[in-house]
């Protein structure tokens, strides 16, 4: 299949700049694959489309302040993007600044925009504008006083609130970005869901900034995913198996979410290793030593799972998401969940409708 196939015309005005007031203001367009029916609705409305038993599974990681701004020694302006931590002392970031070369220092700015008294020193130049930094002390409990969130590049505007980029929810930090399907959800709506006995439990997937750059490769088998850190703890397993076998369906909340859960329904079956390859196994017919449902098993550790069509979902009942980003792997995704088809007809329906799109945007329940 190729990359190509996953493209649409999208207006620019369509992508949101601002959360709404509300949160579960959003627009939730309904999408029920067997019949390909659409339906428009209010996402505060979701709970007419879950049943007592149902599970919904978010994912709880926050969005740490990874946007830094300092200076050369010489006055050059340098941004930094932090994407992966990897000892106490050094991070994987994006860097934005000339002549950044290995044993650069850069001075970091504290968030108003004083000298912090830190400094993060190049250990080496990786692909592109990618460094490995080394700081001068741990960051980890210094980023509220340094940092910035770090918004997608398609929303212009600043955030009056940065609690508006987080989840209700969102508990242990460690994203580059939100997890944004999550971000429909008000306190009071999650416990009127408890109250018609709909379950809730959270995972862990730790998102980064790559999720969201297009696929290249002219195939998309062709695409080697990026890896993210994913928890799934032993209790949430029992719980949502236990659900399951009562008759309840597995929601998950974002792509994130379906990651994380298919990756324990896989673990489970006794697949270990990378995952990357599983979507072209499934199409190419490979599946005999998979069960078509699997339980999820309890896991801490990187995902590569990489899901297009063709892929055979092994856990996830619905999905609860945003629109995504033309030939990006999100989108991809939600395309393995349904059809090619059955998504361009809800995407096309939802330009028409003039739904808002991406992070800030409406959401869609895959049913």
């Amino acid at each position: 299949m190729k990359t190509a196939d996953f493209n649409y015309h999208l207006p620019e005005d369509l992508i949101a700049q601002r959360p709404l007031p509300q949160r579960d203001a959003s627009r939730l367009l309904v999408l029920e694959r067997n019949s390909g029916q659409v339906s428009h609705h209010q996402f505060s409305q979701i709970g007419a489309y879950l049943r007592p038993g149902d599970i919904l599974v978010a994912n709880d990681s926050r969005v740490i302040p990874a946007r830094l701004y300092g200076r050369k020694p010489t006055g050059g302006k340098v941004e930094i993007l932090l994407l992966d931590q990897l000892n106490e002392q050094e991070w994987r970031a994006l860097v934005g600044g000339r002549r950044l070369h290995e044993g650069s220092q850069i001075l970091l700015d504290n968030k108003d925009g004083s000298d912090s008294g830190m400094v993060a020193t190049v250990t080496a130049v990786l692909d592109g504008p990618q460094r490995q930094l080394r700081f001068s002390q741990p960051i980890d409990d210094l980023l509220p006083q340094l940092g910035h969130v770090p918004l997608p590049p398609y929303i212009r505007e600043p955030l009056a609130d940065d609690e508006r980029y987080q989840t209700v929810y969102a508990r242990p930090a460690g994203s580059a970005a939100a997890p944004t399907a999550g971000l429909h959800f008000t306190g009071d709506l999650l416990l009127a869901l408890r109250d018609r006995g709909v379950l809730f439990d959270t995972v862990t997937l730790h998102v980064g900034l790559d999720t969201f750059k297009p696929v290249e490769a002219e195939q998309i088998a062709d695409h080697t995913i990026h890896s993210e850190w994913a928890t799934l703890s032993a209790a949430t397993a029992r719980r949502i198996n236990e659900a399951k076998l009562a008759g309840g369906r597995l929601i998950a909340v974002g792509t994130t979410a379906v990651r994380t859960l298919e990756t324990a329904a896989l673990r489970s079956a006794g697949i270990t290793g990378s995952l990357q390859t599983i979507s072209s196994r499934d199409a190419a017919g490979e599946t005999s030593a998979y069960c078509p449902w699997k339980p999820v098993a309890a896991f801490s550790g990187p995902t590569d799972l990489f899901i297009y069509p063709g892929y055979r979902f092994r856990a996830v009942d619905a999905i609860i998401t945003n629109f995504h980003l033309p030939q990006s792997s999100l989108l991809m995704l939600v395309a393995a969940f349904a059809s090619l088809a059955q998504i361009r007809h809800s995407y096309e329906t939802a330009v028409a409708q003039q739904y808002r799109f991406y992070s800030f945007g409406d959401a869609m329940l895959l049913l």
